[in-house]
């Protein structure tokens, strides 16, 4: 008899100890928001909400400054120790995919039926890649200062022409109450140029690239419709508008909030310190047509997978909980974005019906394009944002932009196409 129970006993132990390490399997997470403490805060929820759900994965995270981040995802992606979990920008998806950092996610059918386009990231007719927000830009205005000139107030529907909106640039920046009608943001620099600007050039009816083919420029960048694009955009700063590239960073920061500037250019993430400090009187409105559409851009951080994890099904089952609309609530109250999904709008406290910046899910369902989504992208947009640059400063429109489609399609030929076609 005691050699029975002593035999069942061992057994138990066994199985105790098996599940003891099963539920010690890690999986690492890497994150790119090391010092904002609110963004760790509701992750390490997450996390912990998952780790205590299940008892087969153990999700560890590592944190790393935003500037840092990418680079350490190629130099671990060279030493073959990526993390089983990465956190990615939306636009820098298809590279890493195509490197061969990453892999196709496998969620749950119907997972992301409810969510925004711009927060789902594909790559070659695969989701890689999927994100708990989205950020969308919009016309910041004051209703007192457009009723006082008797301007029209657009709606979704209805946005401003885009030489209504021009009309309106000149008619306040004749006014004299403002240093400049418009401020674009051209203090900031990188991401923020193919991000808030190439939405115009999209409505013109041009592009950064040719997305039919994902081979060339040429024709989008510098045919008719992007030349038209820059006129336009070199004329506001010649005739005065918008302060030019040598805008200080602190007018961007409160030059509207002061009335330096009649409209600003911004994001819904400046939102709510904006409303807390103009007021009721504060309106977000939507992109101007420029005869091809209102545009604005998409597509923020998101997760996916790395090609090298040996647990796949644990990085997917960590990622389908995430995108609970509980969560994508939590990050938006936390972090002022947008939910990524109707019903995570409806629980938040900004983006539900009433809410101060509900008009921002709507404007990125009807109007968001993410950026080109192809492995060239880290080139296009630094060749976009210097092409902008120079043309505002005065450079010739059609050599600038005859020389960024140069650029553009030299490397894209020295890349093999990155996948498209035959080259």
């Amino acid at each position: 008899m005691k050699k029975y129970l002593s035999v069942v006993l061992f057994v138990v132990l066994l199985l105790s100890m098996s599940g003891i390490a099963k539920a010690q399997t890690e999986l690492s997470l890497w994150y790119h928001g090391a010092g904002n403490e609110t963004e760790r805060s509701i992750l390490l929820g997450i996390i912990d909400d998952f780790n205590m759900a299940q008892s087969d994965y153990t999700v560890v995270l590592e944190e790393f400054p935003q500037e840092s981040y990418n680079s350490s995802i190629v130099a671990a992606a060279l030493a073959g120790d990526l993390p089983d979990i990465i956190d990615v920008d939306g636009p820098v998806m298809p590279g890493w995919a195509w490197s061969g950092y990453m892999q196709p996610l496998n969620l749950s059918e119907g997972a992301l039926d409810d969510f925004l386009p711009g927060a789902i990231g594909e790559w070659h007719g695969e989701v890689y890649s999927v994100g708990l927000w989205d950020a969308a830009v919009s016309v910041y205005a004051r209703r007192s200062v457009l009723e006082a000139h008797d301007i029209r107030i657009p709606t979704l529907d209805e946005p401003w022409s885009g030489d209504e909106f021009d009309a309106i640039l000149e008619q306040l920046q004749a006014s004299g109450d403002y240093e400049y009608a418009l401020d674009l943001g051209m203090a900031w620099t990188g991401e923020w140029y193919p991000y808030a600007f190439s939405p115009f050039l999209q409505s013109f009816g041009g592009d950064m690239i040719d997305r039919s083919t994902y081979l060339t420029a040429e024709g989008m960048l510098n045919g008719e419709a992007g030349v038209a694009f820059g006129e336009w955009w070199q004329s506001l700063f010649e005739r005065g508008l918008a302060p030019g590239t040598s805008q200080d960073g602190a007018d961007r920061e409160t030059g509207f909030i002061d009335g330096k500037y009649a409209l600003q250019w911004n994001g819904n993430w400046a939102g709510i310190n904006t409303l807390e400090a103009v007021g009721d009187d504060l309106l977000f409105l939507p992109a101007p047509d420029f005869g091809s559409g209102s545009t604005i851009g998409a597509a923020s951080w998101q997760f996916g997978i790395s090609s090298s994890s040996m647990n796949p099904e644990g990085a997917n089952a960590f990622i389908e909980h995430a995108i609970q609309d509980e969560y994508l609530a939590a990050f938006s109250d936390g972090i002022g974005l947008i939910p990524a999904t109707a019903g995570a709008a409806a629980m938040s406290e900004h983006y539900s019906e009433g809410g101060a910046l509900e008009v921002y899910f709507g404007l990125s369902e009807a109007q968001a394009l993410v950026r080109p989504v192809t492995p060239g992208y880290a080139t296009v947009a630094l060749v976009f944002e210097k092409a902008l640059a120079d043309i505002a400063n005065g450079a010739d429109v059609q050599d600038t932009l005859d020389a960024a489609v140069d650029e553009i399609d030299q490397d894209i030929e020295d890349n093999m196409g990155y996948g498209f076609g035959d080259m």
